[in-house]
C-alpha cells in the first residue's frame, strides 16, 4: 500500500460527523425557548437562589456540549 493511499486513509478516519453537533445544539436551542418560554411567563422565575444556579449550570453544561461538538464536527 502506497503512502499516499495511507494519509488518505488515515484523513476519511479522522473525519468526524456532524450528528453530535446537530444533537448537542438541537438540546441547547429547546433548552433555550423553553427558558424563555417560562421566564417570559412568570416574572417571579426562578422562584429561589438554588434554582437560578441550577438553571445556570444546565445552561452551561448544554452551552459547553454545544461549543465542543461544534468544534470537533471540523
Amino acid at each position: 500500500m502506497s503512502v499516499t493511499a495511507l494519509l488518505v486513509l488515515a484523513a476519511e478516519e479522522a473525519e468526524h460527523s456532524p450528528t453530535a453537533f446537530y444533537v448537542g445544539g438541537s438540546l441547547f436551542a429547546v433548552w433555550a425557548i423553553a427558558l424563555a418560554l417560562v421566564g417570559l411567563s412568570r416574572p417571579d422565575f426562578p422562584t429561589t437562589t438554588g434554582a437560578a444556579r441550577g438553571l445556570y449550570g444546565v445552561s452551561a453544561l448544554l452551552m459547553v456540549i454545544a461549543a465542543y461538538t461544534a468544534i470537533t464536527a471540523g
